[in-house]
């Protein structure tokens, strides 16, 4: 027969039955005990002098007591084996192994490779009741927060569409909102676990309640939480901004504590049983209509275990009246990105370009697109700010660019007749002459080897030969820088008072020649 514990109740009728002048040994029929287990019991009433003379209103309260604590000092267990001895002379070992978080088994094959057998079920009772193995630590429920102050958000998969015309069936997610107080619960699908999925079911869900929350309790998913750390989770940048705009704090729980959530943590597996599984899903609206009516018909009218109340009606009494407005505008989801400045000055933020200034080319910026605005950030300085362009689409801003730059991307031949005009009338001529035509900027190219002309010869000299090769009508700007290279320097004027000094002048004592040896000097001639 095998091991059997006995309550305190069953030790209780052994004796009224016993001073009720039942035998012992029907005593162990009837209760399905053994005969030896009712001595025994007997045995630790008598000790405390009680016997069937006294009937059964002497057996009270306090003497029961003091006959369970008897039995419970010399109750000893059942007798422990070899087993149970090797353990505890190996107890500081088999402490020190589990310490590095090795499984039980492993501890086991361990032992067994130094020539300790122990049986499995001997350790593991072992490690159980003397090293604690196993056993997890106490938790404390979490009281309810204030009516409207706090919305526990979860998302998992769900189930799939009925298939579509080429025979594929599309798998949907969830996003799931729970109310700490009321556990009213929202659910809104989606395909895809996104920062814009997020806000866009964030969006439908303070529709849904009337109002927003205070705090929104999220897990560490990668459309809300960048970095999750137990003291300082970093949330997403476009959802941050999100929360700041509508009024709530984000209070992300720590990776892999579903303590933290437990509203909502086991929403996941009762909205995909309870909600979906069984229905024909035609399409994304569909899920959400059938979602909608779950939670407002089925699961807000059925009484919550806990609560005992509907969590819709609990809602509506409690707590929709202390949340915050609901918004009344829906929001632009910005797009938040960091691309790097090329080399043409534009960066791609959306699959459109937008310029900037020089100065950033090689730099990653910070960018964020509305559906108005694309503005570029350099830590917290505001570099730049675009229209929103398209898909495909470039916005470029001329101050952005060097002005002849500029001008030679925009085709600006009006800016080239400029700058040739600021080095004489002749030159400017000539540059109008170049572009006249149907297509101007196809003869940019000569223009800019003009102003060459300018920079590398001076200005007077190509202002002559502009003016013979206009009145010859030349229009060859190769021609005519053959024309300045064979022409004249143009020595400037000088005034007809003032004389000149002599670049090279030097003292006639340098031209005088040394003399060869053994001559004299002419002075010393003529005295002879």
């Amino acid at each position: 027969m095998g091991f059997r514990e006995v309550t305190m109740e069953e030790v209780r009728e052994v004796l009224l039955l016993w001073l009720d002048g039942v035998p012992k040994k029907r005593i162990a029929r009837q209760l399905r005990m053994g005969p030896p287990t009712v001595r025994r019991y007997i045995a630790a009433a008598e000790e405390l002098r009680l016997s069937p003379a006294l009937g059964k209103r002497a057996l009270t309260d306090d003497l029961f007591e003091r006959i369970a604590a008897g039995l419970r000092a010399t109750n000893g267990g059942r007798p422990r084996g070899d087993g149970w001895a090797i353990c505890t002379e190996r107890r500081s070992e088999i402490e020190r192994l589990l310490g590095q978080r090795l499984r039980l088994s492993k501890v086991r094959r361990l032992l067994l490779r130094s020539g300790v057998d122990i049986p499995y079920p001997t350790l593991h009772r072992f490690a159980v009741r003397e090293l604690g193995f196993g056993r997890t630590a106490l938790t404390i429920p979490v009281e309810d927060c204030a009516p409207g102050e706090e919305v526990q958000i979860d998302t998992g998969w769900m189930t799939y569409l009925e298939p579509d015309l080429f025979g594929k069936r599309r798998r949907l997610r969830a996003w799931i909102f729970t109310a700490v107080l009321s556990r009213h619960r929202f659910v809104w699908p989606c395909f895809e676990e996104t920062t814009k999925s997020a806000i866009a079911a964030c969006e439908a869900a303070w529709e849904f309640f009337g109002g927003v929350f205070r705090v929104a309790v999220p897990d560490n998913t990668a459309a809300i939480i960048t970095l999750a750390d137990p003291l300082g989770a970093r949330v997403n940048t476009a959802f941050l901004e999100y929360a700041q705009s509508r009024g709530f704090h984000v209070d992300p729980t720590r990776a892999r504590s579903p303590k933290d959530k437990g509203r909502v943590e086991r929403s996941v597996s009762t909205v995909r049983d309870d909600c979906f599984a069984g229905e024909r899903l035609t399409s994304l609206e569909d899920a959400q209509r059938r979602a909608r009516h779950w939670c407002l018909e089925e699961y807000g009218l059925r009484r919550h275990t806990r609560t005992q109340r509907l969590p819709r009606e609990h809602f509506e009494a409690e707590e929709k009246p202390a949340l915050l407005p609901a918004p009344a505008e829906p929001y632009d989801v910005p797009l938040w990105a960091e691309p790097k400045v090329a080399r043409d000055q534009h960066a791609q933020v959306a699959r459109a370009l937008y310029s900037l200034p020089a100065a950033y080319v090689g730099k990653k910026l910070r960018a964020r697109v509305d559906g108005k605005l694309a503005r570029f950030y350099l830590g917290a300085q505001l570099v730049k700010t675009h229209p929103r362009q398209p898909p495909g689409g470039r916005a470029t801003d001329p101050a952005d660019f060097p002005a002849e730059k500029s001008a030679t991307a925009r085709r600006d031949v009006a800016f080239f007749v400029q700058r040739a005009a600021e080095h004489g009338e002749e030159i400017r001529q000539y540059a109008e002459r170049l572009l006249q035509g149907p297509l101007p900027w196809t003869r940019m190219r000569q223009v800019h080897a003009l102003l060459g002309l300018v920079r590398r010869y001076g200005v007077e000299r190509v202002r002559a030969e502009c003016a013979r090769a206009l009145a010859a009508e030349m229009l060859d700007v190769r021609r005519l820088e053959r024309m300045v290279k064979l022409a004249l320097p143009v020595a400037p004027a000088v005034p007809n008072n003032v004389i000149q000094i002599a670049r090279y002048l030097r003292p006639a004592s340098q031209y005088a020649l040394p003399l060869a040896s053994g001559e004299r000097p002419i002075e010393e001639e003529e005295k002879t």
